[in-house]
């Protein structure tokens, strides 16, 4: 069951994401490269079934839940550039640079966040002040305080010895925030109450941290077919992982805590809570 919603939930997602109106040129071009070129689509279907749990119609939120796709897809583009992670494949193929070059992948990642701005500011069939309240944290969760300072973070713990305390704020920032964001959306465009928003932000935290903990997990033992990128790329870059700190049995001890600290904070929704269940399930057991 828990499969078939999610296919379903990524069906919606592809459907509104290749009809919108992309035009034709390069940046177009560029945009959809990325875009379009598959990937779990963790964000807008979390955010999708968050609202759905507390009794929201997805098809009322799918827009704002598109928009943290094209959020991710900038940071990607931008996090695979020569001057940050330097990074040839992802998804399998060549990264946006490698094809359009730097000064195109950097616009095209440019226009990914800025459109994403446009679609969450897309009339809903919702409250204009739960809206608004959308807005206010996703740009948070994406901005100076949030996914961008976790990579500038990110670069500056390169080549020095970090604690677990540091590694995680890390991760909290880069990962974390914007799947709090996409957790936080759907409960509140969906009208959830100020405790039922604070369980989806215990949930995403701790979802945050733990589909970190795998890929780091996934960049020693993972398959680079399946990965669609090189593996062993953490390590070449001397960057402080949950392994190079754990070891890696610890690392997947410490990631089974993150899945349990998940689905304890999203108890009190009962069976509504299934698919979010099954949901931190698949980013524990993940091959790719």
């Amino acid at each position: 069951m828990f499969v078939d919603q999610y296919r379903s939930y990524q069906e919606m997602i592809e459907n509104y994401l290749e009809n919108l109106p992309w035009g034709e040129g390069i940046l177009s071009e560029s945009m959809c490269y990325s875009l379009l070129g598959g990937g779990k689509r963790i964000r807008p279907v979390l955010a999708l079934a968050s609202g759905a749990a507390l009794g929201g119609k997805s098809e009322d939120f799918l827009p704002a839940a598109c928009a943290l796709e094209m959020i991710h897809t900038y940071s990607l583009i931008h996090d695979d550039l020569p001057a940050m992670d330097d990074d040839d494949y992802r998804r399998g193929k060549l990264t946006n640079h490698k094809v359009f070059g730097e000064g195109i992948a950097v616009l095209a990642g440019d226009a990914l966040l800025t459109y994403a701005f446009e679609l969450l500011a897309e009339p809903l069939p919702i409250a204009p002040e739960r809206q608004l309240r959308v807005l206010r944290e996703v740009a948070a969760a994406a901005g100076k305080s949030g996914m961008v300072f976790g990579q500038v973070q990110d670069l500056a713990g390169e080549d020095r010895s970090l604690t677990l305390e540091e590694i995680e704020q890390i991760h909290r920032d880069k990962t974390g925030a914007l799947l709090v964001a996409s957790a936080r959306l759907g409960a509140i465009l969906a009208g959830g109450s100020e405790p039922e928003l604070e369980a989806f932000t215990l949930y995403a935290q701790a979802l945050g941290l733990a589909f970190q903990i795998k890929d780091d997990i996934l960049d020693i033992e993972g398959d680079s077919k399946l990965l669609g990128k090189t593996v062993g790329s953490d390590l070449r870059r001397h960057k402080a992982t949950y392994p190079s700190l754990l070891g890696l049995e610890g690392a997947k001890e410490h990631l089974h805590k993150q899945i349990a600290k998940a689905k304890q904070s999203l108890k009190g929704l009962g069976p509504n809570a299934a698919f979010l269940n099954g949901f931190a399930d698949y980013i524990e057991q993940r091959q790719h």
